[in-house]
């Protein structure tokens, strides 16, 4: 468990260890996008249970970027009040504060919306909740571009720590780097490098007001799982065009492009396509898929296939998986808290 509690230090933030809490939407908020005390004490729980890195769920930057009608938002200036209890408990408990700020393009189901996507393609014809998007013109990329700067401003009022820019699992941003979803002919088209025009122009916006002893995350999709679409390879092209502009870490997932893909699930199965980016791009990944056991955890750090570990679903089940472990296995940690010494 060398690498398990072993602190990493990413520009000014240090985390207590390799454990991250990745986004995971709780469609729990009101149509207004405010949070609630059930999100703060969904995310209080987990620091508490000893993750280095809690990423808050997907957060939209405008109404009709979000998945559902009950996602965050941080669209509004009034959502920053409720957003800031979310990322003061979360640092109170000694985790690192993050928070994932997205927009979900034709992945949007809320009912009267103004659905936008760079193609006007259907993610899935066969369910009634997803309707074909209108095409992005010139004015819907420069709003959405400052959609980004706007809520980047307001996470930085809020208090988190590291923003992370969602460029996965489909939504409006990975549409753009797909090829599968983006059929465009102009600038924002074509190659990686088109496709990758608007990732670059929100995070040379995000950077404009994120200040630059901050980490930056990117989140994305390295496997399509179609035929033509994206692999590890070809993500590492996209974040070597982009990197120079202040991303600090790589998020690596996969999937969400395309409805009905078949999908190799089976522990730590994303973990081949966060080595491949780390190699290519030279920069810090965040890895995994699946992983429920401490030793999968170890392994995957010990062969420096990854810097930092997500667990999901397994957080779900155990808030208080990093202690446990530690507890499990005879090691002393400090950051217990308090009141729970005892269990130690």
């Amino acid at each position: 468990m060398d690498h398990f509690f072993s602190p990493l230090k990413i520009k000014n933030i240090e985390l207590r260890n390799r454990i991250v809490m990745p986004p995971m939407c709780m469609y729990s908020a009101p149509e207004s996008g405010h949070s609630t005390p059930w999100h703060t004490f969904h995310y209080r729980t987990r620091a508490q249970g000893g993750c280095g890195l809690i990423i808050q769920e997907a957060t939209a930057v405008e109404a009709r970027g979000r998945i559902s009608s009950h996602d965050l938002g941080i669209w509004d200036d009034d959502h920053i009040s409720g957003l800031s209890e979310i990322a003061s408990a979360i640092k109170a408990e000694g985790a690192v504060a993050g928070i994932q700020l997205a927009h979900a393009g034709r992945k949007c189901t809320v009912p009267g919306e103004d659905i936008i996507a760079p193609s006007p393609i259907n993610f899935d014809p066969e369910d009634s909740s997803y309707v074909t998007p209108r095409e992005m013109g010139e004015e819907d990329i420069a709003h959405v571009v400052n959609s980004f700067k706007a809520a980047a401003e307001r996470a930085m009022e809020a208090g988190y720590q590291i923003l992370e820019i969602h460029g996965a699992h489909g939504y409006l941003i990975s549409e753009f780097l797909s090829p599968l979803t983006n059929l465009r002919s102009d600038a924002y088209g074509g190659g990686m490098p088109g496709r990758t025009a608007l990732l670059l122009e929100i995070i040379k916006a995000v950077r404009s007001v994120w200040k630059a002893r901050n980490p930056l995350m990117l989140r994305v999709s390295a496997l399509d799982y179609g035929e033509g679409g994206n692999q590890a390879g070809d993500l590492a092209e996209a974040v070597n065009l982009v990197k120079q502009e202040g991303v600090d870490i790589v998020h690596v997932s996969t999937g969400g492009v395309i409805p009905h893909a078949r999908i190799p699930l089976g522990p730590a199965y994303q973990i081949p396509a966060a080595k491949t980016i780390k190699e290519l791009t030279g920069l810090p990944v965040v890895g995994g898929g699946l992983i429920t056991d401490p030793d999968q955890v170890e392994e995957v750090l010990s062969s420096q296939s990854s810097d930092m570990v997500f667990l999901g679903r397994e957080l779900l089940r155990n808030p208080y998986f990093p202690l446990q472990t530690a507890q499990e296995r005879g090691i002393d940690l400090d950051y217990w808290p308090k009141q729970y010494v005892r269990a130690k």
